[in-house]
């Protein structure tokens, strides 16, 4: 993959904090203004956070699979920035805030129905965005913490050791074949496109062959077509064996 990611800073959080020990994170900051972009970095490298930084749309798009949280400006000299937001979302749960200059309640809610955890306007109270930060990580964290283990049936899947167990019998798979049944039952009896699985797994780097292949495989270790089902011109979901 082609990224063009600047490295902000990995500044260790200093002596005295006055947030108290907040989690550091990787951000990422999609920000055309350049003032605006200096003012944020400058408040979250004093509270140690690993940060990113770019100015397009397009750019944002190519990294934003590294970061545990994206700051996105949605006037971008680019791209529609609600596009972006859902581009996004449509692919991963990231969280996502974003950041308006007009406070109407239309723009807000347009920018929450795009994928976005929670809208913040310009200018804002940069002590109202870093508890608007960590109140949008705490509840990414919960969502991680519940969604640790999956029950289907028969099947569970262990997202923190990573396993696979078939009527107790530990099934034998692969990065990416634990990646793709894990995303199929993040989302029980939903169809997730193709297209949508493949960026999600394999980010460029992929093919329609990659995915029927890995498909068939799970299959074979899972010991019945039904546990993947295949809707034609669509995608795929999880089935019950």
């Amino acid at each position: 993959m082609n990224r063009q990611l600047r490295t902000v800073s990995e500044a260790p959080r200093p002596l005295l904090d006055p947030w108290g020990t907040a989690p550091a994170w990787r951000i990422l900051i999609v920000e055309p203004d350049p003032l605006g972009e200096d003012c944020l970095k400058e408040r979250l490298q004093r509270r140690g956070h690993t940060l990113y930084s770019v100015t397009t749309g397009s750019e944002a798009l190519q990294v934003y699979q590294d970061v545990e949280l994206v700051l996105l400006n949605l006037e971008l000299p680019d791209d529609d920035g609600l596009e972006i937001c859902q581009a996004i979302r449509s692919v991963c749960d990231v969280p996502i805030i974003a950041i308006g200059s007009r406070d109407t309640e239309p723009d807000c809610v347009l920018g929450l129905q795009a994928g976005a955890d929670d809208y913040v306007i310009k200018p804002y109270r940069y002590r109202e965005l870093m508890a608007r930060i960590d109140a949008v990580m705490r509840r990414a964290r919960r969502r991680s913490a519940s969604a640790q283990i999956i029950s289907h049936g028969r099947l569970h899947i262990d997202a923190a050791l990573r396993e696979v167990t078939l009527d107790g019998r530990r099934i034998e798979i692969t990065r990416k074949e634990f990646d793709l049944l894990h995303a199929l039952a993040s989302d029980p009896g939903n169809v997730i496109p193709r297209k949508q699985l493949m960026q999600r797994i394999w980010g460029d780097s992929w093919s329609r062959r990659t995915l029927d292949t890995h498909v068939s495989s799970l299959r074979t270790k899972l010991g019945a077509s039904g546990w993947i089902v295949t809707v034609h011109g669509v995608g795929f979901r999880l089935g019950s064996g």
